[in-house]
């Protein structure tokens, strides 16, 4: 969890700023600003003991609608100025808010940094696969043909996996959710807040405008139960409207595979048990995709470490206990030095 305490009982109300809300009318950012809102609420933490940071994009404006802290700051510099915020205050309690452009585009650098130095905050990444606040172009993780008006013909990249590229980075949680999972979206951000170190979150949000319905292959209300698997520590990976789908590793291949249970003799001891600690685990859940594979949300990955600003206090605090007052002269003296003649 992180450091600033739970001081009083508060509702999502008393969270909610007065500001008026100005995303598209059925944007997937207004779900995900209900379970934020009932998360802070469940949560505790005091209004003036939270800050929101974000950077620049649809996303960018959900500091504005709560009433706590925030930081609306510049493109993809969202990480590297919470990371500050984090150091000066550390009883601070830090979430950073971004999109899929914001956050793995020009933001790639400062994201990967952030979560390989296990920044003790929570990064949430609104990933809808488009750059919607510049009217539609394609995002680093537009899948291969999108069109847009940058990519009229499709797009020829190979779009990034943000929760491969948080297990890359060294992302101790790792975590994805629907923006429409009401019941299940609140409860990822309490885990994100209880685990101590940076929570990477990958929320899929749909633009209605510029890219709706790109998640359907597995958002769909008729093909969801075959195509999603949600994530239970120490449970068996079960899926499918009847509960009679399961993921095994293949021996020969050595990759994963969905099986139907009673299918050539095979039971849920067959079935692969979900890990959280298993970072290979984790990165083959990642990258599963519709339709052959479902798609894994939940929490993926959860294995602490000591959080750099805590590293960092250490460090100071060391170095002060070093310190001696010998006055500026043979301080100015001391360590290499060197006689130049002319």
């Amino acid at each position: 969890m992180n450091d600033a305490a739970p001081l009083q009982t508060l509702s999502p109300k008393d969270f909610a700023s007065d500001q008026e809300v100005r995303w598209c009318p059925g944007c997937g950012d207004y779900a995900i600003l209900k379970a934020m809102l009932n998360a802070l609420a469940q949560i505790g933490t005091a209004k003036e003991d939270i800050v929101f940071v974000s950077g620049i994009g649809c996303a960018a404006r959900f500091p504005y609608y709560l009433s706590t802290y925030g930081f609306h700051t510049i493109h993809g510099r969202a990480p590297a100025i919470a990371t500050g915020v984090k150091l000066a205050n550390p009883a601070l309690d830090v979430w950073v808010v971004s999109g899929d452009g914001d956050a793995l585009s020009i933001g790639g650098n400062h994201l990967l940094h952030m979560l390989r130095r296990n920044v003790n905050l929570q990064f949430l990444l609104f990933n809808n696969e488009v750059y919607g606040l510049t009217k539609g172009q394609y995002s680093p993780t537009s899948r291969v043909g999108t069109r847009s008006p940058s990519t009229p013909s499709g797009s020829l990249d190979s779009p990034v996996s943000p929760t491969a590229f948080a297990l890359g980075a060294g992302a101790r949680f790792v975590a994805r959710a629907i923006d429409t999972a009401q019941k299940a979206l609140p409860g990822i951000f309490i885990r994100a807040h209880e685990h101590r170190g940076a929570s990477f979150v990958e929320i899929f949000q749909n633009c209605l405008v510029y890219n709706d319905n790109v998640f359907s292959d597995f958002t769909a209300k008729e093909v969801a139960p075959v195509q999603q698997i949600h994530l239970e520590h120490g449970q068996p990976l079960i899926f499918g409207a009847q509960r009679d789908r399961g993921l095994r590793l293949n021996s020969k291949s050595l990759e994963i595979e969905a099986v139907t249970l009673g299918e050539g003799g095979i039971t849920e001891q067959d079935v692969l048990v979900h890990d959280e600690t298993n970072r290979t685990l984790a990165g083959i859940l990642a990258r599963m995709t519709p339709p052959v594979l479902p798609m894994a949300l939940g929490v993926l990955y959860c294995n602490p470490a000591p959080s750099y600003e805590a590293a960092v206090a250490s460090e100071i605090e060391r170095a002060s206990q070093a310190i001696t007052d010998t006055g500026l002269n043979a301080l100015l003296r001391s360590g290499p030095t060197w006689t130049v003649h002319s």
